[in-house]
């Protein structure tokens, strides 16, 4: 499952480079994330959790398939704090 990075990384208003800092990895890695799919196989499935992670610690939260596709969304101010 390719996760929505991209769409996560400008719901949570980061550059590219504010989000490889947070995960600790080099742009072109991000780009590869970012990019078709074909490129994702590219990136270990470790670097792509610690991905998730920074975006989620910047209030995003993913959403699973549910039929309509995978998604995400940002936390309520309540539930981030």
């Amino acid at each position: 499952m390719k996760k929505p990075i991209k769409a996560a990384r400008i719901l949570a208003d980061l550059t590219q480079q504010e989000l490889c800092q947070r995960a600790d990895i080099p742009l072109i890695t991000l780009r590869r994330l970012e990019g078709r799919p074909s490129h994702k196989g590219l990136v270990s499935e470790e670097t792509e959790a610690n991905v998730v992670v920074a975006l989620e610690q910047a209030g995003v939260d993913f959403i699973p398939e549910n039929g309509g596709g995978h998604g995400v969304r940002l936390r309520k101010k309540s539930d981030a704090e």
